[in-house]
Protein backbone atom coordinates (compact mmCIF):
# COMPACT_ATOMS: atom_id res chain seq x y z
CA UNK A 1 0.00 0.00 0.00
CA UNK A 2 2.80 2.39 0.95
CA UNK A 3 4.64 1.56 -2.29
CA UNK A 4 1.57 2.37 -4.43
CA UNK A 5 1.08 5.66 -2.63
CA UNK A 6 4.73 6.55 -3.17
CA UNK A 7 4.44 5.75 -6.87
CA UNK A 8 1.43 8.04 -7.19
CA UNK A 9 3.36 10.85 -5.54
CA UNK A 10 6.38 10.33 -7.78
CA UNK A 11 4.41 9.97 -11.02
CA UNK A 12 3.96 13.41 -12.61
CA UNK A 13 0.41 14.32 -13.63
CA UNK A 14 -0.34 14.53 -17.38
CA UNK A 15 0.79 17.80 -19.00
CA UNK A 16 -2.55 18.31 -20.76
CA UNK A 17 -5.99 17.12 -19.68
CA UNK A 18 -9.55 17.63 -20.84
CA UNK A 19 -11.84 18.29 -17.88
CA UNK A 20 -15.34 19.47 -17.02
CA UNK A 21 -16.36 21.59 -14.05
CA UNK A 22 -19.68 22.98 -12.83
CA UNK A 23 -19.57 26.78 -12.66
CA UNK A 24 -22.65 28.64 -11.36
CA UNK A 25 -24.82 25.76 -12.50
CA UNK A 26 -23.25 25.48 -15.96
CA UNK A 27 -21.12 22.49 -17.03
CA UNK A 28 -17.93 23.90 -18.55
CA UNK A 29 -15.39 21.82 -20.45
CA UNK A 30 -11.84 23.09 -20.37
CA UNK A 31 -8.25 22.21 -21.24
CA UNK A 32 -5.90 21.94 -18.27
CA UNK A 33 -2.23 22.57 -19.03
CA UNK A 34 0.53 22.10 -16.46
CA UNK A 35 3.44 24.48 -16.95
CA UNK A 36 6.40 25.94 -15.10
CA UNK A 37 4.45 29.09 -14.21
CA UNK A 38 3.89 29.97 -10.54
CA UNK A 39 0.25 31.05 -10.70
CA UNK A 40 -2.98 29.77 -12.23
CA UNK A 41 -3.98 31.52 -15.44
CA UNK A 42 -7.27 31.36 -17.34
CA UNK A 43 -7.59 32.07 -21.06
CA UNK A 44 -10.79 32.08 -23.12
CA UNK A 45 -10.83 32.20 -26.92
CA UNK A 46 -12.68 30.60 -29.81
CA UNK A 47 -11.44 27.18 -28.66
CA UNK A 48 -12.97 27.58 -25.20
CA UNK A 49 -11.43 27.75 -21.73
CA UNK A 50 -7.77 26.90 -21.16
CA UNK A 51 -6.42 26.76 -17.60
CA UNK A 52 -2.64 26.94 -17.12
CA UNK A 53 -1.49 25.72 -13.72
CA UNK A 54 1.85 25.14 -11.98
CA UNK A 55 3.14 21.57 -12.23
CA UNK A 56 2.29 20.72 -8.62
CA UNK A 57 -0.81 22.88 -8.18
CA UNK A 58 -3.28 21.26 -5.79
CA UNK A 59 -6.82 20.37 -6.80
CA UNK A 60 -8.09 22.52 -3.94
CA UNK A 61 -6.28 25.59 -5.27
CA UNK A 62 -7.51 24.92 -8.83
CA UNK A 63 -11.10 24.46 -7.65
CA UNK A 64 -10.93 27.67 -5.61
CA UNK A 65 -9.70 29.75 -8.56
CA UNK A 66 -12.30 28.33 -10.93
CA UNK A 67 -15.15 28.98 -8.54
CA UNK A 68 -13.88 32.47 -7.78
CA UNK A 69 -13.84 33.28 -11.52
CA UNK A 70 -16.99 31.28 -12.34
CA UNK A 71 -19.23 34.15 -13.41
CA UNK A 72 -16.47 35.75 -15.46
CA UNK A 73 -15.72 32.45 -17.23
CA UNK A 74 -19.35 31.67 -18.04
CA UNK A 75 -19.96 35.21 -19.25
CA UNK A 76 -16.92 35.20 -21.52
CA UNK A 77 -17.78 31.78 -22.96
CA UNK A 78 -21.34 32.91 -23.69
CA UNK A 79 -19.94 36.00 -25.40
CA UNK A 80 -17.71 33.87 -27.63
CA UNK A 81 -20.61 31.55 -28.40
CA UNK A 82 -22.80 34.46 -29.47
CA UNK A 83 -20.04 35.69 -31.79
CA UNK A 84 -19.69 32.42 -33.64
CA UNK A 85 -21.11 32.83 -37.09
CA UNK A 86 -22.89 30.12 -39.05
CA UNK A 87 -20.56 28.78 -41.74
CA UNK A 88 -21.74 30.07 -45.13
CA UNK A 89 -23.31 27.76 -47.65
CA UNK A 90 -21.32 28.14 -50.85
CA UNK A 91 -24.30 28.02 -53.15
CA UNK A 92 -25.88 30.16 -55.83
CA UNK A 93 -27.73 33.09 -54.25
CA UNK A 94 -25.74 33.08 -51.00
CA UNK A 95 -24.94 36.51 -49.50
CA UNK A 96 -21.28 37.30 -48.89
CA UNK A 97 -19.58 40.42 -47.48
CA UNK A 98 -17.11 42.60 -49.34
CA UNK A 99 -15.76 45.91 -47.97
CA UNK A 100 -18.83 46.25 -45.76
CA UNK A 101 -21.29 45.61 -48.61
CA UNK A 102 -23.44 42.55 -49.26
CA UNK A 103 -22.86 40.74 -52.54
CA UNK A 104 -24.97 37.98 -54.04
CA UNK A 105 -22.92 34.93 -55.00
CA UNK A 106 -23.89 33.72 -58.45
CA UNK A 107 -22.60 30.26 -59.31
CA UNK A 108 -22.49 29.36 -62.98
CA UNK A 109 -21.79 25.85 -64.25
CA UNK A 110 -19.19 26.04 -67.01
CA UNK A 111 -16.97 23.74 -69.05
CA UNK A 112 -13.96 25.55 -67.63
CA UNK A 113 -13.42 27.12 -64.23
CA UNK A 114 -12.55 30.83 -64.28
CA UNK A 115 -11.62 33.47 -61.70
CA UNK A 116 -14.69 35.13 -60.11
CA UNK A 117 -15.81 38.46 -61.56
CA UNK A 118 -17.51 41.31 -59.74
CA UNK A 119 -20.53 42.76 -61.55
CA UNK A 120 -22.33 45.40 -59.51
CA UNK A 121 -23.63 43.68 -56.38
CA UNK A 122 -22.97 40.19 -57.72
CA UNK A 123 -19.89 38.00 -57.65
CA UNK A 124 -20.00 35.62 -60.62
CA UNK A 125 -18.18 32.32 -60.09
CA UNK A 126 -17.68 29.89 -62.97
CA UNK A 127 -17.08 26.30 -61.85
CA UNK A 128 -17.32 22.95 -63.57
CA UNK A 129 -19.57 21.55 -60.82
CA UNK A 130 -22.03 24.02 -59.31
CA UNK A 131 -22.75 21.59 -56.46
CA UNK A 132 -19.11 21.42 -55.38
CA UNK A 133 -19.12 23.84 -52.43
CA UNK A 134 -15.42 23.24 -51.71
CA UNK A 135 -14.46 24.39 -55.21
CA UNK A 136 -16.73 27.44 -54.93
CA UNK A 137 -15.28 28.35 -51.55
CA UNK A 138 -11.74 28.02 -52.85
CA UNK A 139 -12.50 30.26 -55.84
CA UNK A 140 -14.12 32.93 -53.66
CA UNK A 141 -11.32 32.76 -51.07
CA UNK A 142 -8.68 33.28 -53.75
CA UNK A 143 -10.66 36.22 -55.11
CA UNK A 144 -10.92 37.71 -51.61
CA UNK A 145 -7.18 37.32 -51.09
CA UNK A 146 -6.28 38.99 -54.39
CA UNK A 147 -8.60 41.88 -53.60
CA UNK A 148 -7.23 42.12 -50.05
CA UNK A 149 -3.62 42.20 -51.20
CA UNK A 150 -4.35 45.01 -53.65
CA UNK A 151 -6.42 47.10 -51.22
CA UNK A 152 -4.11 46.66 -48.23
CA UNK A 153 -1.10 47.83 -50.21
CA UNK A 154 -3.10 50.82 -51.41
CA UNK A 155 -4.18 51.77 -47.86
CA UNK A 156 -0.66 51.32 -46.50
CA UNK A 157 0.68 53.50 -49.32
CA UNK A 158 -1.87 56.16 -48.30
CA UNK A 159 -1.21 56.14 -44.54
CA UNK A 160 2.52 55.39 -44.32
CA UNK A 161 3.64 58.88 -45.52
CA UNK A 162 1.12 60.55 -43.19
CA UNK A 163 2.65 58.67 -40.27
CA UNK A 164 6.23 59.06 -41.51
CA UNK A 165 6.87 55.30 -41.53
CA UNK A 166 8.11 52.86 -44.15
CA UNK A 167 7.11 49.20 -43.67
CA UNK A 168 9.63 46.81 -45.17
CA UNK A 169 6.96 44.46 -46.49
CA UNK A 170 3.17 44.05 -46.40
CA UNK A 171 1.82 40.52 -46.46
CA UNK A 172 -1.48 38.71 -46.00
CA UNK A 173 -2.22 36.76 -42.85
CA UNK A 174 -4.70 33.97 -42.09
CA UNK A 175 -4.34 34.17 -38.30
CA UNK A 176 -7.28 32.90 -36.25
CA UNK A 177 -7.19 35.50 -33.50
CA UNK A 178 -5.41 38.57 -34.91
CA UNK A 179 -6.43 41.11 -37.50
CA UNK A 180 -2.88 42.26 -37.98
CA UNK A 181 0.68 42.18 -36.71
CA UNK A 182 3.92 44.10 -37.08
CA UNK A 183 7.47 42.95 -36.40
CA UNK A 184 10.45 44.97 -35.21
CA UNK A 185 11.94 44.43 -38.68
CA UNK A 186 9.06 46.29 -40.30
CA UNK A 187 7.02 43.40 -41.65
CA UNK A 188 3.31 44.21 -41.54
CA UNK A 189 0.79 41.38 -41.85
CA UNK A 190 -2.91 42.02 -42.35
CA UNK A 191 -5.60 39.36 -42.12
CA UNK A 192 -7.24 38.85 -45.51
CA UNK A 193 -10.66 38.46 -43.81
CA UNK A 194 -10.53 42.23 -43.25
CA UNK A 195 -11.57 42.67 -46.90
CA UNK A 196 -15.11 41.75 -45.82
CA UNK A 197 -15.30 44.75 -43.47
CA UNK A 198 -16.17 48.42 -44.04
CA UNK A 199 -13.25 50.50 -45.24
CA UNK A 200 -13.11 52.51 -41.99
CA UNK A 201 -12.29 49.32 -40.07
CA UNK A 202 -9.71 48.20 -42.62
CA UNK A 203 -8.09 51.63 -42.28
CA UNK A 204 -8.12 51.39 -38.48
CA UNK A 205 -6.21 48.09 -38.55
CA UNK A 206 -3.76 49.47 -41.11
CA UNK A 207 -3.11 52.55 -38.96
CA UNK A 208 -2.85 50.39 -35.83
CA UNK A 209 -0.14 48.19 -37.32
CA UNK A 210 1.76 51.08 -38.91
CA UNK A 211 1.76 52.82 -35.52
CA UNK A 212 3.80 49.90 -34.19
CA UNK A 213 6.63 51.04 -36.46
CA UNK A 214 6.79 54.09 -34.17
CA UNK A 215 5.87 52.49 -30.84
CA UNK A 216 6.28 48.69 -30.55
CA UNK A 217 3.81 48.47 -27.67
CA UNK A 218 0.31 49.57 -26.62
CA UNK A 219 1.40 52.48 -24.45
CA UNK A 220 -0.23 55.90 -24.25
CA UNK A 221 2.36 57.09 -26.77
CA UNK A 222 1.26 54.35 -29.18
CA UNK A 223 -2.41 55.33 -28.96
CA UNK A 224 -1.37 58.93 -29.46
CA UNK A 225 0.19 57.97 -32.80
CA UNK A 226 -3.03 56.16 -33.79
CA UNK A 227 -5.23 59.07 -32.70
CA UNK A 228 -3.34 61.65 -34.76
CA UNK A 229 -4.36 59.81 -37.94
CA UNK A 230 -7.56 58.18 -36.72
CA UNK A 231 -9.21 60.52 -34.15
CA UNK A 232 -12.24 58.22 -33.67
CA UNK A 233 -10.13 55.10 -33.21
CA UNK A 234 -11.94 54.12 -29.99
CA UNK A 235 -15.25 53.89 -31.86
CA UNK A 236 -13.69 51.93 -34.72
CA UNK A 237 -11.92 49.62 -32.30
CA UNK A 238 -15.27 48.87 -30.65
CA UNK A 239 -16.86 48.11 -34.02
CA UNK A 240 -14.00 45.81 -34.93
CA UNK A 241 -14.59 43.65 -31.85
CA UNK A 242 -18.09 42.86 -33.11
CA UNK A 243 -16.65 41.10 -36.13
CA UNK A 244 -15.98 37.47 -35.29
CA UNK A 245 -14.85 34.71 -34.89
CA UNK A 246 -11.62 36.70 -34.99
CA UNK A 247 -10.53 38.94 -32.11
CA UNK A 248 -8.59 42.00 -32.70
CA UNK A 249 -6.69 44.43 -30.62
Amino acid sequence: MMLKKLRRLLTPPPAVEQRTVNLVGTPVSYTLKRTSRRSIGLRIDDRGLTVNVPLRASEKWLHSVLQDKARWVVGKLENWQSKKSVPPQWLDGQDISFVGETLALRVVASLFAAPPQLHGKQLIVHVTDSANQAAIEQAVTQWYQRAAESMFKERVAHYAPLMNVSPRIVKLSSARTQWGSCTVRGAVRLNWHLIKMPLRLIDYVVVHELAHLVEMNHSAAFWGVVERVCPDYVKRRGELKKWSPMAGE
